[in-house]
């Protein structure tokens, strides 16, 4: 790296899972190059690991099709103060991070700048269709892929790709867990009650949609099943809005410690995205659960050409955990789900051993490492 403006770099990260994946990057590059400056879009994690933010992703939680037209200004803005930092600190090298909604239409303000574009996590195009294959053939110079079918997804449509391995296996790895006991003395739980874990999201619109039924049936699950709640809450979320939102009193909200929590429960309801994957690393079984927009699910369903949405039954390659999507997604049916599985110890074990088996499909330990790399040649 010879060139003083190639020693800068920006990444987009619009989500908490971004934020999570982008650290451990952002974390490598600085390891490969102590002088790199890095800019753009992230969370607490990246901004942790030296990035510098120019939005926090608290800012850019817009969740479905209508709530992104409602903030289109505020988008413009955010793209048109990105432009002028990179104009500005010369940068050649952008890094997006999944968040396709966003970094999809920002890579054409880049590519008409000559920009070199990276995609790392990519955006999950094999389940909406290939109608965005060619636009990430015309915008993208790298894809750099988490999952193993996405790579032959890519190479398929003759665009530059390598599969790294997931960040996941990595960041729980290296994760210094509290013990069991650890964890309960801490948020003095009972300890002669397992964990029933609701992890309702991170954004507020998902937890104003999904926790109000999953809380309703985890309270009827945890009474028949003699069960305590634990509801892994997140930074951005205050206690407030949960206890605004359920007056149930029998609950722990927990923040910070949520692979403790998968690891050490009993049965989850987990809202769909990267939380399914993780609890799949942790073997820990779960009822998946989602509600959107209606206008979102309307467009959403049309476009949707995979029968599973939850990751850890993509990868598995079956449904090995159930999946309850909007209307579905009801405190009746979440309860009916959860006591299939804690009523019948052999599906039970079945659906621990199945999500065993997603671990080993997710390749090597090093994935920021080997993202990084490629990242850094690139450049």
């Amino acid at each position: 790296m010879t060139e003083k403006e190639n020693k800068n770099l920006m990444i987009i990260a619009g989500e908490v899972s971004g934020d999570l994946h982008g650290s451990l990057l952002v974390r490598e590059l600085k390891k490969m190059e102590n002088g790199l400056n890095i800019y753009g879009i992230g969370g607490d994690r990246m901004k942790a690991e030296g990035m510098e933010l120019i939005y926090h992703i608290n800012k850019m939680a817009f969740l479905g099709f209508a709530e992104v037209v409602k903030h289109f200004p505020f988008i413009k803005r955010v793209q048109s103060d990105l432009i002028a930092i990179i104009k500005e600190k010369k940068i050649k090298n952008i890094v997006l991070i999944d968040y396709p909604g966003f970094n999809l239409n920002f890579a054409k303000k880049l590519k008409a700048l000559n920009l070199t574009v990276i995609y790392y996590i990519s955006p999950q195009i094999w389940a909406w269709g290939a109608s965005r294959i060619k636009k990430i053939k015309n915008l993208v110079n790298k894809m750099i892929v988490v999952f193993p079918f996405e790579e032959k997804f890519y190479k398929d449509a003759d665009i530059n790709v390598e599969f790294v391995g997931h960040p996941l296996i990595e960041r729980i790895n290296e994760y210094e867990f509290l013990t069991r006991e650890e964890l309960f003395n801490k948020f003095d739980l009972n300890k002669s009650k397992d964990i029933l874990l609701v992890l309702p999201g991170s954004r507020l619109h998902e937890v104003e949609r999904i926790f109000p039924e999953s809380i309703k049936a985890a309270e009827k699950v945890a009474g028949e099943f003699n069960l305590q709640i634990v509801i892994a809450g997140s930074s951005n979320i205050s206690e407030d809005i949960y206890n605004r939102l359920s007056n149930i009193k029998e609950k722990k909200i927990i923040t910070g410690y949520t692979y403790e929590l998968m690891r050490y429960s009993k049965i989850g309801i987990i809202k769909s995205g990267t939380s399914t994957l993780e609890s799949a690393l942790f073997t820990l079984p779960m009822v998946i659960v989602y509600k959107t927009g209606l206008i979102t699910y309307s467009i959403g369903k049309k476009l949707v050409k995979v029968k599973n949405i939850g990751m850890a039954n993509i990868i598995a390659g079956e449904k090995v955990v159930p999946e309850l999507i909007q209307n579905e997604a009801n405190a009746e049916s979440i309860y009916t789900e959860c006591k299939k599985i804690l009523s019948d110890e052999r599906l039970y074990n079945s659906i621990k051993q199945k999500l065993s088996s997603v671990k080993s499909k997710l390749g090597a330990e090093r994935a920021s490492q080997k993202a990084a790399g490629l990242i850094y040649s690139m450049m």
